[in-house]
């Protein structure tokens, strides 16, 4: 549980920091990759991970995964520019695709589906309340001491961690021969990182309807085209074509690739809101963020009941609504918004995620053995994850091309008054004021940007319903 807290303390913790981070380092277009690189990097290593938990044992994997996570904390902490910051958090994200589904591998080892219930609301309350802690203690950190701290409070977390691990945690494991796919890790790294790269510079460094854009969708499509062969002819694919003949695990992991874009635009773009419209300081836009990672462990542990008597997939379509309401009042939310109204729709959305995300992954885990569970888990994350990377790629790209457009066309009066980029944001989230009319009409376009990528996640709501109502009533045990 105290991994899970690191990675829950990670994932929330840099969200509130980022007006920070951009007022110091530059590149608020490039910031996107703050959040897409790390999640790409944990999603293309998720499978691989859940492999090799299958194959070697869950401790001596999750043993490596928190140690390459810790090694890129302490590099983010001491990047020197954007472009250092935006590396060292790819090789965070290594780390992190070991961390949390590893972790909840191991509960569904350790205890039954009933039981699964009880223990699922206390790792939610783990992860809820690093969660809680950690939005405000990026707040803390940024205003008072240094955005680094975000980083380097990894590492006593994480010690802590190996230490109480090593203790404890005991496994019996038969060894076998295996061939792990990592060509097929390649292929599927290659061309989801091409994908986003093409998301997040089209507009920027290209015009999207331009040769270079084209040839970046196209070097993707192929990409992800020869993983899909690879994946039919190894002999232990990092990624299994099976489980897309089931109507669980396909509605499941689907409904995890929505969970994921859901919740990194939350995080990335409620305290951007926060901050550069609502005027509001780094700490008490922590305490806004923190609203959502309130109601997710609460509706987590409630779904824990509610799923053994109505069935995993009832449970998470009532989840599906919540969150379609809690995305669409975010979208109503206006330009003078209240604090506790926007606290109000995080722990609204928050419930929402709680209500799908438990049911999802315990359906999954309930229909196979010990055998194929860390792949079948690591495949659910997987998903989560590149749903993470892709919604803050496609996020990024909305609030970019937003942002582009009013900077670029501004009125007569501010002409060569605020850079012709995105970049003209760290006038606002920066901690040097700007005159008046600058000011507010940079807010304005931050509003503008914001509530493009709030519509955007009622999209990604209704994706999640959709993907839910897939899976069937009831569901039943995989053969082997």
């Amino acid at each position: 549980m105290l991994s899970t807290a690191l990675v829950a303390l990670d994932s929330t913790i840099i969200a509130t920091a980022v007006p920070s981070v951009v007022s110091d380092l530059g590149g608020f277009a490039q910031y996107p990759w703050l959040f897409s690189i790390y999640l790409l990097t944990q999603a293309a290593t998720v499978p691989l991970y859940g492999r090799y938990a299958d194959l070697l044992g869950r401790k001596p994997v999750l043993f490596f995964g928190i140690g390459i996570f810790l090694l890129g904390s302490a590099l983010c902490g001491g990047a020197w520019n954007m472009l250092s910051l935006i590396a060292f958090r790819g090789l965070q994200g290594i780390g992190a695709g070991a961390v949390l589904p590893i972790t909840v591998t191991i509960l569904g080892d350790l205890y039954t589906v009933a039981e699964r219930a009880r223990v699922q609301g206390y790792t939610a309350s783990v992860w809820g309340a690093a969660s809680v802690l950690g939005p405000t203690l990026g707040g803390v950190f940024s205003q008072y001491l240094t955005w680094r701290m975000i980083f380097f409070v990894n590492l006593p977390v994480g010690a802590l961690a190996v230490w109480m691990l090593a203790r404890n945690l005991r496994e019996s494991l038969t060894r076998r021969e295996h061939k792990v796919d990592l060509a097929g890790a390649a292929l599927l790294t290659a061309g989801c990182t091409m994908l986003i790269l093409g998301l997040l510079e089209g507009g920027i460094a290209w015009p999207w309807s331009s040769g270079p854009s084209y040839a970046v969708f196209a070097v993707s499509g192929v990409l992800l085209a020869g993983f899909v062969l690879a994946e039919r002819r190894a002999v232990e694919p990092v990624l299994p074509l099976w489980i897309f003949r089931y109507r669980t695990l396909v509605g499941a992991n689907l409904a995890a690739f929505g969970v994921g874009a859901v919740v990194i635009g939350f995080s990335a773009y409620i305290p951007t809101f926060a901050q550069g419209v609502l005027l509001t300081g780094p700490l008490l836009a922590g305490f806004v963020l923190a609203a959502l990672s309130v109601g997710w462990p609460i509706a987590s542990a409630l779904s824990g009941r509610l799923y053994l008597r109505a069935g995993f997939r009832d449970t998470a379509l009532a989840g599906s609504a919540v969150l379609l309401i809690g995305t669409i009042v975010c979208w109503w939310l206006p330009q003078r918004s209240h604090l506790v109204a926007v606290a109000a729709v995080c722990f609204v959305t928050g419930a929402g995620l709680g209500l799908v995300s438990t049911p999802v992954i315990v359906a999954v885990q309930s229909v196979v053995g010990w055998e194929r569970r860390g792949v079948l888990t690591g495949t659910n994350m997987f998903f989560r994850s590149l749903g993470s990377a892709v919604g803050a790629a496609i996020f990024g790209a909305i609030a970019n091309t937003v942002l582009l457009r009013e900077f670029r066309n501004p009125p007569d009066a501010l002409r060569g008054r605020l850079p012709h980029s995105a970049d003209a944001t760290a006038l606002v989230l920066g901690k040097h004021p700007e005159p008046s009319a600058v000011a507010h009409y940079i807010r304005t376009a931050l509003f503008d940007a914001t509530h493009g990528v709030f519509a955007a996640l009622i999209v990604s709501a209704v994706f999640v319903a959709a993907a839910v109502a897939l899976m069937p009533r009831r569901t039943h045990a995989i053969p082997d």
